[in-house]
């Protein structure tokens, strides 16, 4: 009898380890009255739901949707997916198919092509698939998502360079990529705006998230000078280097949390919200058709948090003022006279780049040093 009973504990402790990762929203509002949600949304997600960064605005904006659209939704997820492995992707997918769900939410660029791979396969033409960044869609059930980040990284711009008496910033950076490279290159013109001698030193660490590298890179940003720190990674690792070093302030990033006290300025962050409630909603109501979306501060998708006290007053009239234009359509981030700091062209004088000219940049602009580590 104990071994019978040892045989099924193990395999209750196996069962456990197998489904750890998973989750699912609250059974109230996912049709706990009795009746059946309409949608049952699950969400592959790169990271962990608490991690205080990106896969946490995802999360957020999700329970935010299933609440805002009462007993219609139910939510499931799977953390910690690789996005570099598309089997890993697929096999995410799957799992949430086959619990039933008829919406998948791709949380990350490199689960683009499994999702693609399923929406087009003519297997799964009642499930819909949804992807943040990357730019593949088809004509009914497989669309993309992301936004103008370069709105808010300029505004976070804008605080960094008010409170950087030498005038030097730093910036822990991902990967040497297009999206990133668009948020450093706003980031430092919001800084012109304020100081137009101001240096941002960034240093590239190879990874989307590793909080011991990222807290390095922001100690050897420290160290040479910075006396503020931001990033594009998926931790707040950043923030906690500089609240050790006591009198260096942090701009967060994907997600409005504080892990630096007094020291932090505001953050650039997404309200995923503001994209899954009117999608899910189409969804219902039977008139989603694909797009490639591409929200801004004006759709509430693109959003900044609280402005320190320590930013000056004048600094923050003129980052309200600035943002205020932005959500009426009247002022473009990047617009001319603009150059790389190689002294090559990126925009005219007068010329406003689109979106499409916007995802051409490849380099950064005057008044960025870059290292990679």
């Amino acid at each position: 009898m104990k071994k019978t009973l040892a045989i099924l504990l193990v395999l209750v402790l196996g069962m456990t380890v197998l489904f750890t990762g998973c989750g699912s929203g609250s059974d109230e509002a996912a049709g706990g009255d009795g009746t059946e949600p309409t949608l049952k949304v699950g969400y592959i997600f790169i990271g962990a739901i608490n991690d205080g960064g990106f896969t946490q605005s995802m999360y957020e904006g999700a329970m935010k949707a299933e609440e805002e659209l009462g007993g219609q939704i139910e939510t499931k997820y799977i953390e910690n997916v690789s996005d570099g492995d598309i089997s890993a992707s697929t096999d995410a997918a799957m799992n949430l198919i086959d619990q039933g769900c008829n919406v998948i939410v791709g949380c990350s660029y490199g689960y683009m092509d499994a999702l693609e791979a399923l929406a087009n396969s003519g297997d799964y033409d009642d499930v819909t698939f949804l992807h943040f960044s990357g730019n593949k869609m088809n004509d009914t059930n497989f669309d993309n998502w992301f936004g103008s980040m370069e709105q808010a990284r300029y505004l976070t711009g804008m605080a960094a360079a008010s409170v950087a008496k030498n005038g030097v910033l730093g910036y822990v950076a991902a990967h040497p990529y297009t999206e990133v490279q668009i948020g450093i290159n706003a980031f430092t013109l919001g800084a012109q705006a304020v100081n137009p001698d101001v240096e941002v030193k960034v240093v590239y660490i190879g990874t989307w998230g590793d909080a011991e590298i990222e807290k390095t890179a922001a100690e050897q940003l420290i160290q040479a000078g910075a006396e503020v720190v931001c990033y594009h990674a998926d931790s707040t690792a950043t923030q906690v280097a500089a609240a050790e070093a006591g009198d260096v302030y942090a701009i967060g990033w994907n997600y409005p949390q504080n892990d630096c006290g007094d020291l932090y300025l505001t953050a650039a962050y997404w309200n995923t919200a503001a994209y899954f409630i009117p999608t899910f909603q189409s969804i219902m109501d039977g008139t989603f058709k694909p797009q490639s979306y591409y929200g801004t501060m004006a759709d509430g998708l693109i959003a900044i948090d609280e402005l320190s006290d320590a930013i000056p007053d004048d600094v923050k009239a003129k980052i309200e003022d600035t943002k205020a234009k932005m959500e009426a359509g009247e002022f473009e981030v990047f617009t001319g006279p603009i150059k790389y700091n190689d002294g090559s062209v990126l925009c005219e004088e007068g010329q406003t780049l689109d979106r499409a000219g916007i995802w051409s940049i490849n380099k950064e602009v005057e008044g960025v040093t870059a290292i990679s580590k």
